[in-house]
């Protein structure tokens, strides 16, 4: 993954995470349940996708010789 992509990622994340929790704190008063339900699962989700997609741009931005996918292919040549 390109540094660029990596940075796009994290950035999106962050703006979606901020957007949403901003929508929750500006919804209106005077709706009915439903919809407050349908939105509360709405803000869930996207900042849970935001999260996400924030980790995947941090993993990718971090090199690909810095995780821990590294190491678990030494052991796994290593032991068979």
């Amino acid at each position: 993954m390109s540094r660029k992509l990596a940075a796009f990622l994290i950035i999106l994340g962050v703006f979606m995470i901020f957007e949403w929790v901003n929508l929750g704190f500006n919804l209106a008063d005077g709706h009915p349940t439903a919809f407050y339900v349908v939105h509360g699962i709405l803000i869930a989700v996207n900042v849970v996708l935001g999260v996400v997609l924030g980790v995947i741009g941090w993993r990718g931005l971090r090199g690909p010789g810095s995780g821990g996918g590294a190491a678990l292919r030494g052991r796994r040549g290593a032991g068979g």
